[in-house]
């Protein structure tokens, strides 16, 4: 293996490392529940420190895609990392004087910010490294993001509220210190390709001159103002919005049915099981990136994404009729698969519509999905919770319900999409 091949792996893992750090936001409902009972906010109220961290998380990735150009991966990356854990030192500082607003701001806007300048960035310049494995090696990069919750919900948090007993102010502290020793130096790691560079044994596909042409006049405002685009987006969206549901509200989910199943069940019992859920799901989270971004590059990107939205319709389905808590851990798992596959397929499918001088940009304006979808899923989990609180049987079955709308529109709306780039759909040709 040559310098420069052997070069792109490290980027590659770098970038896994910096996501996996990311990736720890995912693990928000290990702190539902202690947070709700410790302060006394309402699940609505809780929940939107989480869902503000995400709205911010994909705004600041379509502002941070427009600043890479300029700056570079490495000042992006590593700002990322910095600001992401001094939402958690900020977070610390608002559970110590009791302040839900000064959370918000911590751990939703400056928290969120980091997350997304931190996440868009290890995604472009991994891409431009493999331009002959761009999905496998998208999918591999944010496969780190959904295992962060992994780490922390089994590894990290446990492990701190057992030092502390509990004190999630020191908690938090803690987390930040160990999130910014880690994801600060994956961030400084990150840099782009020379120019011209090209992996070994890869040739680039040969284009037409009026391909090429029309690929140099593409501006950011017709890719944007496409109705490609716009198709695009609204599948990220409506698949983010079915799975984000249950990262948010796993735990507490799991936790009913197990209650119901086994009232004498103790707390410290119930909190383990939702923490392990977390895990595991996360591990589907994660996988899902990786395989669906595989898979992309044998079938098609828009052949993934119906295949995901389509089998998720079924579990959902399913899920209404099962009140079994293990049986719901495993379809839960398979929406993980699922959400996180989105995810792998989306950034190759960008590049091949959008071309890849484009991709930082219209990449990180789509991640403003995830920013709606963040906060469309969680808060209609968390306003369903709230409304039943005293008709629990009927949580379950209102949030599938909502989610195969969510998944069902999805479905409909990638019917009417290709894997044709926008030149060659303008130009009338190329392969669906």
């Amino acid at each position: 293996m040559n310098k420069a091949n052997s070069n792109r792996w490290f980027i590659a893992i770098m970038g896994t490392l910096l996501q996996l750090v990311l990736g720890t936001v995912y693990a928000w409902s290990f702190f539902q529940k202690p947070i709700i009972s410790g302060y006394g906010w309402s699940n609505v109220q809780t929940m939107w420190i989480f869902s503000l961290a995400i709205l911010f998380l994909g705004l600041s990735a379509a502002v941070g895609g427009m600043m890479l150009p300029k700056y570079g991966p490495r000042k992006l990356a590593s700002l990322g990392a910095l600001l992401y854990g001094a939402g958690y030192l900020i977070s610390a500082y608002a559970m110590h004087i009791s302040s839900l607003s000064l959370f918000y701001i911590g751990f939703g806007v400056i928290g969120g910010i980091g997350l997304g300048l931190g996440y868009v960035t290890p995604v472009a310049t991994a891409s431009k490294w493999f331009p002959d494995k761009k999905g496998l090696i998208t999918g591999m990069v944010v496969m780190g993001f959904g295992l962060g919750a992994l780490f922390m919900s089994k590894i990290i948090a446990p492990l701190l509220m057992s030092m502390t007993n509990g004190n999630l102010v020191q908690v938090f502290l803690y987390i930040a210190i160990v999130l910014m020793a880690i994801g600060i130096p994956a961030g400084l790691s990150m840099k782009n390709p020379s120019a011209g560079f090209m992996p070994e044994g890869y040739s680039p596909p040969i284009k037409s001159a009026a391909t090429q042409d029309h690929e140099d006049s593409l501006t950011v405002k017709t890719s944007l103002l496409s109705t490609k685009f716009l198709g695009m987006w609204l599948i990220f969206f409506l698949n983010i919005s079915a799975g984000i549901m249950f990262i948010g509200l796993q735990s507490p989910m799991i936790q009913d049915l197990l209650r119901i199943q086994n009232p004498t069940m103790s707390t410290e019992a119930l909190a383990m099981t939702g923490a392990t859920l977390i895990a595991i799901s996360s591990l589907f989270n994660g996988v899902g990136r990786f395989f669906w971004g595989g898979i992309s590059d044998k079938i098609g990107r828009i052949q993934v994404f119906r295949l995901i939205l389509g089998s998720q319709i079924l579990i959902f389905i399913f899920m209404m009729f099962t009140a079994n808590p293990w049986v719901f851990g495993i379809l839960v798992c398979y929406v993980l698969l699922c959400y996180g596959g989105g995810f792998g397929a989306m950034p190759s499918y960008v590049q091949d519509v959008f071309h890849s001088k484009l991709m930082p940009v219209i990449y990180g304006v789509i991640l403003t999905a995830w920013s709606i979808g963040g906060i469309v899923g969680p808060q209609l989990a968390a306003f369903i919770r709230d409304f039943y609180v005293n008709s629990p049987a009927m949580i379950g079955p209102r949030t599938y319900m909502a989610g195969i709308i969510l998944l069902g529109i999805g479905l409909l709306v990638s019917l009417t999409l290709s894997n044709k780039s926008i030149t060659e759909s303008n130009n009338g040709n190329g392969l669906q």
